[in-house]
């Protein structure tokens, strides 16, 4: 049984302030000394970045669409061990899931598995009155425990005696009320927020002032005691520890910095579990490989904003180059793909893979249930997983496969042409996953990494 304090914070729609309610109360709550847990509900990268800078530990996704219902309390109860509170925020609207499957994977689908009460962040900016009978609404379809309301972007005292007179007609408390500050605000760009590792001082201060904002305007008490009445939850934790680690401890190197932000904390814990060394490299940065690097696994991120930096590490370039050609398992989703190309919008890349990367003004989004058509470093052919595409870029492929040694499509899913890259020692593909959704996926890396021999400092 878990019984950590627990709280999920929704909004009617995107862009009612989510982000800046949950990240709030997350510095506020560890400003008071407690030590508090950080989540995001979906396939977000950019948001648990935040998170983790308020909170000081990782931000974790409770994803039931990639990992499925039965990982999501064993997933919480994992990454929120040994806190005094847990905060969830949601994905979208409260009830928005995946497409055509209902409320599968929403906010209210995650706060039901968690048994955890709602907070609803309402932006008021150009409401009045009405927010009784949207604050109404959202309480009465579904079954969520909504427990509150934060309300957004108030315009004066008038404004909130207004809104509080609302809420208290239909009921419901009001947590919390915020003036619109710009001094909170984070920049944005083609996939949403700019990512906190791109920005650290100045996210840094972000946070600091969100901390402020949240500690004058909500009422951190009645928070505590809402997050406080979820009972516990029968969960077991999800461990990352394989069962058979595989013995030799082989280094297996995990791209990161500015570029490469988007990965879920579980994945280095897997390849740990699975009996690796997890080193981190940053392209940016880093003009060798770690000593004695096996294996690679590069993640998503902005590789097309950072082009002609990447470009500019030629020693790096060569030396990921090498690491394919002697066989060593790489594993390389969405901006690992454009990174393993031959060009990204022109400027040269890794060139592991002959193909060209290039940006496009349309953006490629959603889950996708995914059977694998080539043996793999991740998988065997047949593999069955769901993951998640999101990005505005396209790879054209020039040859129509790789360049040594030869393999074929990684994927294929309904409506579509088979996808991504795969060969016996390299799996490159614009699907992300989840590790936890298939943990043998890490001890098949670090599996094939250990049988191979070290390369040394490229």
């Amino acid at each position: 049984m878990v019984s950590i304090p627990r709280v999920v914070i929704a909004a009617p729609a995107s862009g009612h302030g989510k982000t800046t309610v949950a990240t709030g109360l997350l510095a506020a709550f560890a400003a008071r000394g407690m030590s508090v847990a950080p989540f995001k509900v979906g396939p977000d990268y950019i948001d648990p970045g935040y998170h983790a800078l308020a909170a000081g530990r990782p931000g974790r996704n409770l994803d039931p669409v990639m990992v499925g219902e039965e990982l999501i309390g064993p997933l919480f109860a994992h990454g929120s061990a040994g806190t005094d509170l847990a905060i969830v925020e949601g994905v979208m609207g409260l009830y928005d899931g995946r497409t055509g499957a209902g409320d599968t994977g929403s906010t209210a689908h995650v706060a039901g598995l968690l048994d955890a009460p709602v907070i609803l962040v309402v932006d008021a900016a150009a409401q009045g009155r009405s927010v009784a009978a949207l604050v109404h609404g959202f309480r009465s379809f579904g079954n969520v425990r909504l427990a509150g309301v934060i309300l957004n972007r108030v315009g004066s005292d008038r404004h909130e005696s207004i809104l509080r007179e609302a809420c208290e007609e239909v009921g419901t408390p009001v947590l919390g009320a915020m003036r619109r500050a710009d001094a909170v605000a984070a920049p944005s760009r083609h996939l949403g927020l700019v990512p906190a590792a791109e920005r650290r001082t100045e996210a840094t201060t972000s946070v600091a002032a969100l901390a402020s904002l949240v500690t004058a305007s909500v009422d951190l008490d009645a928070v505590l005691a809402v997050a406080r009445t979820a009972p516990p939850l029968p969960a077991t934790p999800w461990t990352p520890e394989a069962a058979d680690p595989v013995p030799g401890r082989p280094v297996v190197a995990i791209a990161g910095g500015p570029a490469f932000t988007f990965a879920y904390a579980e994945t280095a814990e897997l390849l740990a579990g699975a009996g690796a060394e997890v080193v981190t490299v940053d392209p940016l940065r880093d003009e060798a490989l770690p000593e004695g690097t096996r294996a690679l696994v590069v993640g998503g991120g902005f590789p097309e904003v950072y082009a002609a930096e990447l470009s500019a590490n030629e020693p790096l370039r060569v030396a990921v180059a090498s690491l394919a050609a002697v066989g060593m398992p790489i594993a390389a989703e969405c901006a690992g793909l454009l990174w393993l190309c031959r060009t990204l919008d022109g400027a040269p890349m890794c060139g592991v893979l002959d193909a060209e990367a290039s940006m496009t003004p349309t953006l490629t989004l959603g889950y996708r249930d995914a059977v694998a058509l080539t043996d793999s470093p991740l998988f065997p052919a047949g593999s069955r997983i769901t993951g998640h595409e999101f990005h505005r870029t396209m790879v054209h492929p020039r040859s129509g496969l790789l360049l040594e040694p030869a393999g074929g499509a990684a994927w294929a899913w309904r409506g579509a042409d088979p996808e991504g890259f795969a060969t016996a020692n390299l799996h490159a593909s614009y699907l992300h996953l989840h590790w936890a959704a298939a943990p043998a996926i890490a001890r098949r890396v670090v599996a094939q990494a250990a049988a191979v021999s070290p390369v040394g400092v490229l």
